[in-house]
C-alpha cells in the first residue's frame, strides 16, 4: 500500500477494504492505548488528505498481508507515517474495533467477521 502526503483516507481505506472485506481501517487525531478503543469525536473523515493529518511525511509502501497482527499493523502506521489508525471488524450491522483482539492477525480478524455473518444470515 502506497502511503503518501497526496492520497485520500478514502483510498487508504478502500485499498485495505479490498484485500479485507469484512474488515475497515479508521484514522484518528490521538493515538489509543493497547487494549482501548478511540473516541469517535477524534474520528477524521474519509475526505482528508494524509498530507493533513500525519506528522511523518514519509513516502513509502506499507506491506499489508493476512499474516500481520492488527497491533502491529496500526504500531507500523504510526511508526513509519504518523498515523493513528484503528481496525474494525464487521459483526452483523455494527463495527468493532479490535481492541481485544488486537493480536489476532488481518486474516483470522476477516475470517472471524465473514463466519459471523454467514452464521446470522443462515438463522
Amino acid at each position: 500500500m502506497l502511503v503518501k502526503d497526496s492520497r485520500l483516507v478514502s483510498d487508504i481505506q478502500k485499498e485495505f477494504n479490498e484485500k479485507f472485506p469484512f474488515l475497515k481501517i479508521e484514522f484518528y487525531k490521538k493515538p489509543h492505548k493497547v487494549g482501548e478503543g478511540n473516541v469517535e469525536k477524534e474520528h477524521y473523515s474519509s475526505d482528508k488528505i494524509l498530507a493533513e493529518i500525519r506528522s511523518k511525511h514519509n513516502t513509502g509502501e506499507l506491506s499489508i498481508n493476512g499474516h500481520l497482527k492488527v497491533a502491529t499493523l496500526e504500531k507500523a502506521f504510526a511508526d513509519q507515517y504518523g498515523l493513528r489508525v484503528q481496525v474494525f471488524r464487521k459483526s452483523g450491522e455494527i463495527w468493532l474495533q479490535t481492541t481485544s483482539t488486537d493480536e489476532w492477525t488481518l486474516s483470522e480478524q476477516n475470517e472471524h467477521a465473514k463466519q459471523f455473518i454467514a452464521s446470522s444470515t443462515e438463522k
